[in-house]
């Protein structure tokens, strides 16, 4: 069993699994969130394969700027696939969609917008934080 398809198989009842070898990483908390918290700790994650519920382009930074090996998605936005193919990260997915809608579906994902027209992977990064200060007030 490769370490994708651990992922995939650890990906069941969580929103995110990350597998290398033994090790297995699993979270519950939506959107990118799991992502900036494993990056804020400084976790070594090069080299990890991923599956995830959704990835749009905010993800898809995230996971390029962690170094992960693969990727797999239920469902992933084109402009996250661009990206990813781009940076040389294989994937899958099962669903494509033009753009990641927000939660509520009223509109289109703000950590993906805040995205859309960046190419360079720290900026991403930095926007991506930025974001998430501006929208929980921290």
């Amino acid at each position: 069993m490769t370490d994708l398809d651990r992922a995939i198989s650890g990906l069941k009842g969580h929103t995110i699994c990350l597998a290398k070898g033994a090790d297995l990483l699993v979270s519950d908390k939506r959107g990118i969130m799991p992502m900036m918290e494993l990056l804020a700790a400084e976790k070594d994650l090069k080299g990890y394969s991923v599956a995830d519920l959704v990835v749009g382009k905010a993800a898809a930074i995230l996971f390029i700027k962690a170094g992960v090996a693969a990727v797999y998605a239920k469902t992933m936005s084109r402009s996250a696939e661009d990206i990813l193919r781009r940076y040389g990260i294989p994937y899958t997915r099962e669903n494509s969609a033009e753009r990641i809608r927000n939660r509520q579906g009223t509109g289109y994902c703000p950590m993906e917008s805040a995205v859309l027209g960046c190419e360079d992977i720290e900026k991403g990064y930095r926007l991506l934080a930025a974001k998430i200060a501006e929208t929980t007030g921290a």
